[in-house]
């Protein structure tokens, strides 16, 4: 699990600045993106992300791959004194955004999961041995998990229901929720996906219409 501690929005903002000096055609691209209500993230940005969690103590050896229209995760965790070598390729199916819930449904799919030490002898390495774990509703153990994230507010067969209101940046203040409250009457997500080089968010203007806005002033 993550300790208390978060990432620094400075440090956050030090490293985009730098890989937009490397990379000036990605402002190019950015520009091309928003007259379409689009917006992507490099993957190799998503990667500098992960090495920062791995440093605040989360899952280590984190490794991203496009697997358009997903992405593929492979990461070592330590589960019930066991320590795993897992992998999965997560696509976002749906999103929901208000000023109470900011809800993202992930699906997984060609899961895997192998066990790093050999030797290790506890029920969860047994399960994994066996080949009885059931790879292909991973979420249902998933739930059971002693070390599941309060985000993780629903893990049914291969999905993952995320809201992410849950994370004390947004659970604790209500000002921020709000303003993510006003944003969703003015756009929300249309979909989630991959190419060979950036995850892209498709927007929609206006998802309730003009009355939305009327009513909530």
């Amino acid at each position: 699990m993550l300790r208390a501690k978060m990432l620094e929005p400075m440090n956050v903002l030090l490293g985009c600045s730098a890989y937009l000096r490397e990379h000036p055609r990605e402002v190019l691209r950015a520009a091309r993106q928003a007259t379409r209500l689009r917006f992507g993230v490099p993957i190799v940005a998503l990667r500098w992300l992960a090495l920062q969690l791995e440093a605040l103590g989360g899952p280590q050896d984190i490794e991203l791959d496009a697997v358009p229209p997903g992405i593929r995760v492979t990461a070592t965790i330590e589960e019930m004194g066991t320590l795993l070598r897992g992998s999965a390729i997560l696509i976002v199916e749906d999103t929901c955004v208000s000023a109470d819930e900011l809800k993202i449904v992930v699906r997984l799919s060609d899961v895997s999961i192998r066990l790093l030490d050999e030797r290790a002898n506890t029920p969860l390495a047994a399960l994994v041995r066996s080949g009885a774990l059931d790879l292909s509703r991973l979420a249902n153990l998933i739930a059971h998990l002693p070390t599941r994230p309060a985000v993780l507010v629903e893990a049914v067969e291969n999905r993952l229901v995320l809201d992410l209101m849950h994370l004390p940046l947004l659970s604790r203040d209500k000002r921020l929720r709000r303003l993510v409250g006003t944003v969703s009457t003015l756009l929300s997500v249309k979909s989630v996906e991959t190419d060979a080089t950036h995850l892209d968010v498709a927007l929609t203007a206006l998802p309730c219409g003009l009355a939305a806005i009327i009513h909530s002033k």
